[in-house]
């Protein structure tokens, strides 16, 4: 799954006890399958996520994949509706390879037969055969790691793209048959002004994808990019610059006939991710894979982020993972974090019938001032942040979390 973090708007999401009285209610919706791919070329300066160079490993390491999905099966019960290859770059993975892991999955699940089926890539990994063999291996949306339409940028940030091959991987993947493709872009550069930030943005809706992402730059610790900033080789922008740049988005988006979501995601109308939406909707998901996450609504279970010990431990039968259950209280706590990115926000009719009528009373009082100030809205049942909200978004959740 990719960082959502803008401006205000990173959250570390909580994994604790259990809450099986609701597991009924969430499993309603159909689940999703994750696939985490941690294979990279090279590192990306500013990327803190889990993933290794170490490509010897990856024929043992699929191998591994597909017998923890085999063991997990019955993880979820539910028909798979998405399933989504995430890194990491899935795309250095051979057709070969995803052709396996994609027919264990058959074998060991019942899939929709309109499942979304997604698969991140590099747009330098993108020829046009590997594009057409994506789409007859089942392929039918595209993630496309963009991140900027700035030669500059694009070297500041060490990705092994420029902007002409972006477009092309982008124009070829359209003209391969991808009807469904999401750019991935990031603002809050260094050193970047809203001349550069509206020249990525109006390639990005020229290009016309159906689907965008666009992530704040954050400086991870233990990061090349973090590491220069600490040593003043660089210079991260204003907050005023930041925020402007958020707005330039948001207008944008709009201007271009994107609706906003979620925070960090615009679509067209019936293109927004089926799978990420799972998320943010409580729906149940199986992750497997080094680093992976998996929720099957009560509890959350990840494995270790360690290709060669993950493999050792699949192929010994002794998979190495940590796993926490759900409290009401934590629950609440998560559908907090998640709901209110989205712009249909928390039904108070769902607090009050998934929380109790204590809860839901606390939710409302906290919700109050932010209604009053106009940093929230009451529409159909629910509350969802304005546009003025989305700027303090982590405030208004912090007060409408529950703390011991």
């Amino acid at each position: 799954m990719r960082p959502t973090q803008v401006i205000h708007f990173y959250f570390h999401r909580n994994r604790h006890n259990i809450f099986r009285q609701i597991l009924k209610k969430y499993l309603k919706y159909m689940a999703g399958i994750y696939l985490h791919i941690p294979f990279c070329k090279q590192r990306c300066k500013y990327c803190a996520f889990y993933s290794s160079t170490k490509h010897s490993l990856r024929e043992l390491y699929v191998n591994a994949l597909c017998h923890e999905l085999t063991t997990r099966r019955n993880y979820i019960k539910e028909d798979i509706k998405t399933i989504y290859f995430g890194g990491g770059t899935p795309s250095l993975l051979t057709l070969g390879d995803l052709a396996k892991i994609l027919d264990t999955i058959g074998s060991n699940f019942e899939v929709a037969k309109d499942a979304e089926t997604t698969i991140e890539a590099n747009p330098d990994d993108l020829s046009t055969e590997y594009l057409e063999a994506l789409l007859k291996l089942s392929f039918n949306r595209l993630s496309m790691g963009v991140q900027s339409f700035s030669d500059r940028q694009l070297q500041a940030l060490g990705r092994r793209h420029d902007a002409q091959k972006a477009r092309k991987a982008f124009l070829d993947a359209r003209a391969a048959g991808f009807q469904n493709i999401s750019i991935d872009l990031m603002f809050a550069l260094p050193s970047s002004s809203g001349t550069e930030w509206q020249h990525s943005l109006q390639y990005a809706t020229e290009l016309n994808p159906e689907h965008i992402s666009a992530y704040n730059l954050t400086y991870e610790e233990d990061t090349p990019l973090y590491n220069e900033l600490q040593k003043g080789n660089i210079e991260q922008i204003s907050e005023e610059e930041n925020i402007a740049q958020f707005e330039q988005l948001m207008q944008t988006m709009e201007n271009a006939g994107y609706r906003h979501y979620e925070i960090s995601n615009f679509a067209k109308p019936g293109y927004e991710s089926k799978h990420n939406s799972s998320y943010w909707n409580d729906t149940p998901y199986l992750g497997c894979g080094a680093a992976a996450h998996s929720y099957d609504g009560a509890s959350r279970r990840w494995n270790i982020s360690d290709i060669e010990q993950y493999i050792i431990g699949i192929e010994k039968e002794q998979p190495l993972f940590q796993e926490e259950h759900l409290s009401i209280q934590e629950k609440y706590n998560d559908t907090i974090l998640t709901r209110l990115r989205t712009s249909k926000g928390i039904c108070t009719k769902d607090i009050q019938e998934n929380f109790g009528s204590d809860i839901a009373a606390y939710m409302a009082k906290a919700a109050a001032p932010h209604i009053a100030s106009g940093c929230l809205e009451q529409s159909q049942g629910c509350i969802s942040l304005t546009r003025k909200g989305i700027f303090i978004s982590d405030y208004i959740i912090r007060d409408l979390i529950m703390v011991n």
